[in-house]
C-alpha cells in the first residue's frame, strides 16, 4: 500500500506539470469567432510593430511552437498559425517574446543557447550510457551494474531538469515582461479573458521544464529494464 501511494505521489509529481500544461493549452483552445485575427496574423502583426521585418512567421508541421534563434523566424503550429482561440494568440505573442528578446540582444535571450543544448546533450548521454550497460554488463558483478544504473539515472535526470530551469527565466520574461503587456495594452482579447490568457502565457513559461520532469519517467524506465 505505502508503495503504492509513493509510486502515486512520484507520477504526480513528475507528470503532473506537463499534464497541467497540455490541460490549459487544451482548454482554451476553442475556437472564438470574434477573434480579430489568427495566431499567425497577430504575429506577424506584432513583428511589424516592433519593427523587427527581418524575422520571419512560418506555419510548421510538427506540431510544435518555438522561435528559432538560427533561423531568426517564429514557427507555429497549425493549430496556431490559423487558431482564432486565447491559446493560439497566448502562444503566439509568447513565441514573438522570445525575438523580440533575441533581436534587442537582451542578455536574457542568452540562456537558450547557453543550456538547452547541453540539456539535450546531458539527456542524450545518459541515455546512451544506460544502453551500453547491459552490453558491458557480464565485465561486471550484477549489483555493481544496478549501481551504475541507478547513478547515471539520478545523474542524467536531475542535471537535465536543472539546465532546463536556467532557461526559466527566458520563458518568464517572453511570457511576462513581452506577451502579457503586449496583449493588455494592445486591447487584443477582451479583459474578462485577461485570467485565461496569464494562464497559458504560465504555462508556455513552464514547457520546458514540465517536459524535463516528465523525462524523468523515462530515464526510471531504462533502469527498470538494464535491472
Amino acid at each position: 500500500m505505502h508503495y503504492v501511494i509513493i509510486c502515486s505521489v512520484v507520477f504526480v509529481c513528475v507528470y503532473g506539470p506537463r499534464l497541467w500544461v497540455n490541460y490549459v493549452l487544451n482548454k482554451h483552445h476553442k475556437h472564438m469567432p470574434g477573434m480579430p485575427g489568427t495566431g499567425g496574423e497577430l504575429a506577424i502583426h506584432l513583428l511589424d510593430q516592433f519593427r523587427l521585418d527581418e524575422v520571419k512567421v512560418e506555419q510548421t508541421q510538427q506540431g510544435e511552437d518555438y522561435y528559432s534563434p538560427a533561423d531568426n523566424k517564429v514557427c507555429l503550429s497549425p493549430e496556431v498559425y490559423t487558431g482564432k482561440s486565447l491559446s493560439a494568440v497566448a502562444v503566439a505573442a509568447h513565441e514573438v517574446g522570445h525575438a523580440i528578446q533575441f533581436n534587442r540582444n537582451e542578455a536574457v535571450s542568452l540562456l537558450r543557447g547557453k543550456y538547452l543544448n547541453k540539456a539535450h546533450a546531458v539527456q542524450h548521454y545518459g541515455v546512451c550510457i544506460l544502453m551500453s550497460i547491459p552490453i558491458i554488463g557480464p565485465l561486471f558483478a550484477a549489483a555493481h551494474l544496478a549501481i551504475i544504473a541507478a547513478i547515471v539515472g539520478v545523474v542524467t535526470m536531475f542535471a537535465s531538469v536543472m539546465l532546463y530551469v536556467a532557461i526559466l527565466p527566458e520563458e518568464w520574461d517572453a511570457s511576462f515582461n513581452k506577451a502579457l503587456p503586449i496583449l493588455e495594452k494592445g486591447a487584443y482579447v477582451p479583459a474578462e479573458y485577461l485570467p485565461a490568457i496569464r494562464q497559458v502565457l504560465k504555462a508556455c513559461a513552464l514547457t520546458y521544464v514540465a517536459a524535463a520532469l516528465s523525462d524523468i519517467l523515462n530515464i526510471w524506465r531504462w533502469i527498470a529494464i538494464i535491472k
